[in-house]
């Protein structure tokens, strides 16, 4: 199974192995939507709008999402974002927010 999410937790993992962590390219991303279960939560809609408008990247976002349990090489593709401001007031960032973040994508493969 591929995964695609914002976070990574140590629940994903199933049992003991080895955990390969590569960095790719928006372009890997999209070239590889298909095969993606997105695992995006409803109330990061605004961060997913961020996502899709400056990397076309437009995966689905499921009502309740998937649990993840990584198994031999499962993967998951992890998004990971450097200073977009907290919502408090709000809900969307402005393109400037948007321009101004950094966006990182990290694959993770797991290997028992």
């Amino acid at each position: 199974m591929n995964y695609f999410g914002f976070a990574l937790a140590d629940s994903m993992f199933q049992g003991n192995g080895t955990i390969v962590r590569t960095a790719v390219s928006p372009e890997y991303v999209r070239e590889n939507m298909v095969d993606l279960i997105p695992c995006l939560n409803p109330s990061h809609v605004a961060t997913i709008n961020a996502m899709r408008g400056r990397f076309g990247i437009d995966l689905a976002i499921p009502e309740v999402p998937p649990r993840v349990e990584l198994q031999h090489d499962d993967t998951v593709i992890v998004m990971g974002v450097r200073g977009l401001p907290r919502l408090t007031d709000r809900h969307e960032y402005t393109t400037e927010e948007i321009e101004s973040a950094t966006f990182s994508f990290t694959l993770y493969r797991f290997w028992e």
